[in-house]
Protein backbone atom coordinates (compact mmCIF):
# COMPACT_ATOMS: atom_id res chain seq x y z
CA UNK A 1 0.00 0.00 0.00
CA UNK A 2 1.42 3.53 -0.85
CA UNK A 3 0.29 5.41 2.27
CA UNK A 4 2.14 8.44 4.00
CA UNK A 5 4.87 6.68 6.48
CA UNK A 6 3.98 7.37 9.56
CA UNK A 7 7.15 7.21 11.03
CA UNK A 8 7.87 10.21 9.64
CA UNK A 9 7.70 13.62 11.01
CA UNK A 10 5.25 15.86 8.89
CA UNK A 11 6.04 19.23 8.10
CA UNK A 12 3.98 22.24 8.51
CA UNK A 13 2.65 23.97 5.34
CA UNK A 14 2.12 27.08 7.39
CA UNK A 15 3.44 30.30 5.01
CA UNK A 16 5.60 27.90 3.15
CA UNK A 17 5.13 30.26 0.18
CA UNK A 18 7.64 32.21 2.51
CA UNK A 19 10.40 29.75 2.54
CA UNK A 20 9.93 29.91 -1.46
CA UNK A 21 10.85 33.33 -1.71
CA UNK A 22 13.68 32.49 0.31
CA UNK A 23 15.46 30.05 -2.64
CA UNK A 24 13.43 31.95 -5.65
CA UNK A 25 17.18 33.05 -6.87
CA UNK A 26 18.40 29.47 -6.63
CA UNK A 27 15.50 27.86 -7.67
CA UNK A 28 15.51 26.94 -10.95
CA UNK A 29 19.25 25.94 -11.07
CA UNK A 30 18.93 23.62 -8.04
CA UNK A 31 15.94 22.26 -9.70
CA UNK A 32 18.11 20.94 -12.83
CA UNK A 33 21.23 20.22 -10.83
CA UNK A 34 19.23 17.92 -8.24
CA UNK A 35 17.49 16.00 -10.41
CA UNK A 36 20.46 15.91 -13.19
CA UNK A 37 18.43 17.57 -15.43
CA UNK A 38 15.65 15.25 -15.21
CA UNK A 39 12.92 18.17 -14.43
CA UNK A 40 13.04 19.22 -17.44
CA UNK A 41 12.08 15.73 -19.20
CA UNK A 42 9.22 15.30 -16.51
CA UNK A 43 7.74 18.41 -17.35
CA UNK A 44 8.14 17.83 -20.77
CA UNK A 45 5.80 14.71 -20.10
CA UNK A 46 3.14 16.37 -19.42
CA UNK A 47 2.48 17.65 -22.82
CA UNK A 48 1.78 14.16 -23.91
CA UNK A 49 -0.98 14.23 -21.33
CA UNK A 50 -2.89 17.55 -22.71
CA UNK A 51 -6.43 17.09 -24.54
CA UNK A 52 -6.71 16.66 -28.03
CA UNK A 53 -8.14 20.26 -28.34
CA UNK A 54 -7.39 23.77 -29.54
CA UNK A 55 -7.63 26.94 -27.63
CA UNK A 56 -6.82 25.29 -24.76
CA UNK A 57 -7.59 27.43 -21.65
CA UNK A 58 -4.70 26.80 -18.90
CA UNK A 59 -4.28 27.11 -15.19
CA UNK A 60 -1.13 26.64 -13.35
CA UNK A 61 -1.13 26.10 -9.49
CA UNK A 62 1.90 26.61 -7.23
CA UNK A 63 3.44 27.57 -10.16
CA UNK A 64 6.29 29.00 -8.81
CA UNK A 65 8.85 30.45 -11.79
CA UNK A 66 6.06 29.22 -14.34
CA UNK A 67 8.48 26.27 -15.69
CA UNK A 68 5.45 24.14 -16.32
CA UNK A 69 3.89 26.85 -18.33
CA UNK A 70 6.74 27.80 -20.46
CA UNK A 71 7.34 23.83 -21.34
CA UNK A 72 3.96 23.56 -22.25
CA UNK A 73 2.55 26.91 -24.01
CA UNK A 74 4.80 26.12 -27.51
CA UNK A 75 1.99 23.97 -27.73
CA UNK A 76 -0.60 24.75 -30.54
CA UNK A 77 -2.96 23.36 -28.23
CA UNK A 78 -3.12 26.04 -25.84
CA UNK A 79 -4.50 29.31 -26.22
CA UNK A 80 -3.64 31.04 -23.06
CA UNK A 81 -2.04 30.49 -19.76
CA UNK A 82 -2.48 31.60 -16.10
CA UNK A 83 -0.12 30.46 -13.42
CA UNK A 84 -1.20 32.02 -9.46
CA UNK A 85 1.35 31.11 -6.79
CA UNK A 86 1.50 33.11 -2.83
CA UNK A 87 5.44 33.67 -3.13
CA UNK A 88 5.75 36.72 -4.74
CA UNK A 89 9.97 36.66 -5.73
CA UNK A 90 8.87 33.25 -7.64
CA UNK A 91 6.23 35.25 -9.66
CA UNK A 92 8.49 38.49 -10.33
CA UNK A 93 10.84 35.83 -12.18
CA UNK A 94 8.15 34.10 -13.58
CA UNK A 95 7.36 37.60 -15.50
CA UNK A 96 10.58 38.15 -16.14
CA UNK A 97 10.85 35.31 -18.35
CA UNK A 98 7.86 35.66 -20.00
CA UNK A 99 8.32 39.10 -20.99
CA UNK A 100 12.38 37.42 -21.87
CA UNK A 101 10.32 34.77 -24.52
CA UNK A 102 8.15 37.41 -25.19
CA UNK A 103 4.95 35.54 -24.07
CA UNK A 104 3.41 38.77 -21.84
CA UNK A 105 -0.01 38.09 -23.81
CA UNK A 106 -0.50 34.85 -23.66
CA UNK A 107 0.77 34.14 -20.11
CA UNK A 108 -0.19 35.73 -16.55
CA UNK A 109 1.00 35.18 -13.56
CA UNK A 110 -1.41 36.27 -10.34
CA UNK A 111 -0.79 36.23 -6.38
CA UNK A 112 -3.11 33.21 -5.48
CA UNK A 113 -4.04 30.18 -3.04
CA UNK A 114 -4.67 27.00 -4.65
CA UNK A 115 -7.27 26.46 -1.70
CA UNK A 116 -9.68 29.57 -2.72
CA UNK A 117 -8.92 30.04 -6.48
CA UNK A 118 -10.44 33.23 -7.38
CA UNK A 119 -11.94 32.10 -10.77
CA UNK A 120 -15.61 31.29 -11.69
CA UNK A 121 -16.56 27.58 -11.89
CA UNK A 122 -15.94 25.99 -15.41
CA UNK A 123 -13.34 28.20 -16.26
CA UNK A 124 -10.50 26.36 -17.33
CA UNK A 125 -9.99 23.42 -20.00
CA UNK A 126 -6.41 22.13 -17.82
CA UNK A 127 -5.48 22.91 -14.58
CA UNK A 128 -2.16 21.75 -13.88
CA UNK A 129 0.10 21.45 -10.77
CA UNK A 130 3.72 20.32 -10.89
CA UNK A 131 5.32 20.14 -7.61
CA UNK A 132 3.64 21.39 -6.01
CA UNK A 133 0.23 19.61 -4.67
CA UNK A 134 2.55 18.38 -1.42
CA UNK A 135 2.41 21.54 -0.27
CA UNK A 136 -0.98 22.76 -0.28
CA UNK A 137 -2.31 23.69 3.68
CA UNK A 138 -5.54 21.80 2.99
CA UNK A 139 -5.39 18.94 0.22
CA UNK A 140 -8.79 18.10 -0.56
CA UNK A 141 -9.63 21.53 -0.69
CA UNK A 142 -7.37 22.05 -3.59
CA UNK A 143 -8.53 18.95 -5.71
CA UNK A 144 -12.11 20.28 -5.17
CA UNK A 145 -11.29 23.76 -6.58
CA UNK A 146 -9.50 21.99 -9.41
CA UNK A 147 -12.50 20.50 -10.15
CA UNK A 148 -14.75 23.38 -9.71
CA UNK A 149 -12.89 25.50 -11.96
CA UNK A 150 -12.33 23.16 -14.88
CA UNK A 151 -14.73 23.13 -17.32
CA UNK A 152 -17.24 19.66 -18.01
CA UNK A 153 -14.78 17.80 -19.95
CA UNK A 154 -11.63 19.46 -18.68
CA UNK A 155 -8.68 17.67 -17.51
CA UNK A 156 -6.27 18.08 -14.15
CA UNK A 157 -2.83 16.88 -14.66
CA UNK A 158 -0.67 17.08 -11.28
CA UNK A 159 3.12 15.98 -11.65
CA UNK A 160 4.85 15.26 -8.10
CA UNK A 161 7.10 13.20 -6.39
CA UNK A 162 6.13 9.47 -5.62
CA UNK A 163 8.81 6.76 -4.44
CA UNK A 164 9.83 3.74 -6.15
CA UNK A 165 8.96 0.30 -5.50
CA UNK A 166 10.79 -1.21 -2.35
CA UNK A 167 14.07 -2.68 -3.70
CA UNK A 168 17.70 -1.32 -4.43
CA UNK A 169 16.64 1.22 -6.04
CA UNK A 170 14.68 2.49 -3.70
CA UNK A 171 17.19 2.37 -1.22
CA UNK A 172 20.09 4.30 -3.67
CA UNK A 173 17.27 6.96 -4.01
CA UNK A 174 16.64 7.08 -0.15
CA UNK A 175 20.37 7.70 0.71
CA UNK A 176 20.62 10.36 -2.25
CA UNK A 177 17.39 12.00 -1.27
CA UNK A 178 17.93 12.10 2.50
CA UNK A 179 21.62 12.18 2.64
CA UNK A 180 23.36 14.35 -0.01
CA UNK A 181 20.40 16.15 -1.76
CA UNK A 182 19.84 18.10 1.29
CA UNK A 183 23.60 19.09 1.58
CA UNK A 184 23.87 20.18 -2.02
CA UNK A 185 20.41 22.50 -1.29
CA UNK A 186 21.93 23.95 1.43
CA UNK A 187 25.70 24.44 -0.31
CA UNK A 188 23.85 26.36 -3.53
CA UNK A 189 20.64 27.75 -2.01
CA UNK A 190 21.99 29.18 1.74
CA UNK A 191 18.92 27.69 2.96
CA UNK A 192 19.58 24.60 4.86
CA UNK A 193 15.57 24.00 6.02
CA UNK A 194 13.83 24.24 2.30
CA UNK A 195 15.67 20.44 1.42
CA UNK A 196 14.86 18.96 4.36
CA UNK A 197 11.52 20.26 3.98
CA UNK A 198 11.33 18.50 0.47
CA UNK A 199 12.57 14.79 1.58
CA UNK A 200 10.00 15.60 4.22
CA UNK A 201 7.22 15.75 2.25
CA UNK A 202 7.62 13.71 -0.22
CA UNK A 203 8.23 11.08 2.08
CA UNK A 204 4.82 11.75 3.88
CA UNK A 205 2.90 12.17 1.13
CA UNK A 206 0.63 10.08 -0.58
CA UNK A 207 1.32 8.44 -3.78
CA UNK A 208 0.21 6.08 -6.46
CA UNK A 209 -3.11 4.41 -5.90
CA UNK A 210 -3.69 6.25 -2.89
CA UNK A 211 -3.35 9.59 -4.35
CA UNK A 212 -5.99 8.21 -7.17
CA UNK A 213 -8.53 7.76 -4.76
CA UNK A 214 -8.47 11.20 -3.30
CA UNK A 215 -8.75 12.73 -7.33
CA UNK A 216 -11.66 10.08 -7.32
CA UNK A 217 -13.13 11.15 -3.95
CA UNK A 218 -13.29 15.05 -5.22
CA UNK A 219 -15.49 13.97 -8.31
CA UNK A 220 -12.40 13.48 -11.47
CA UNK A 221 -13.37 10.63 -13.53
CA UNK A 222 -11.09 8.35 -16.04
CA UNK A 223 -7.93 8.92 -13.12
CA UNK A 224 -4.91 7.45 -14.65
CA UNK A 225 -1.32 7.32 -12.98
CA UNK A 226 1.71 7.43 -15.04
CA UNK A 227 4.82 6.47 -12.84
CA UNK A 228 8.15 8.17 -14.48
CA UNK A 229 11.98 7.25 -13.79
CA UNK A 230 11.29 4.29 -11.78
CA UNK A 231 8.56 5.83 -9.58
CA UNK A 232 10.49 9.03 -8.89
CA UNK A 233 8.42 11.18 -10.00
CA UNK A 234 4.37 10.78 -11.11
CA UNK A 235 2.01 12.31 -13.27
CA UNK A 236 -1.96 11.91 -12.35
CA UNK A 237 -4.50 12.24 -15.55
CA UNK A 238 -8.05 13.43 -13.86
CA UNK A 239 -11.15 14.12 -15.64
CA UNK A 240 -14.00 16.76 -15.20
CA UNK A 241 -17.14 14.78 -16.63
CA UNK A 242 -18.75 16.42 -19.37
Amino acid sequence: MNSVVATKTIPSREKVWQMFDRIAHRYDLLNHLLSLGQDIRWRLKVKEALPDKTGLEMLDLATGTGDQIFYLIKDARIKHAVGIDLAAKMLEIGRRKAAQRGLSQSVQFKTGDACALEFAQNTFDIVTISFGIRNVMNLEQVLNQMYRVLKPGGRAIILEFSLPEPNLFRRLYLFYFRKILPRLGTLVSGDAYAYRYLNQTVETFPFGEDFCKLLTRAGFTKVDLRPLTFGIVSIYLADKGE
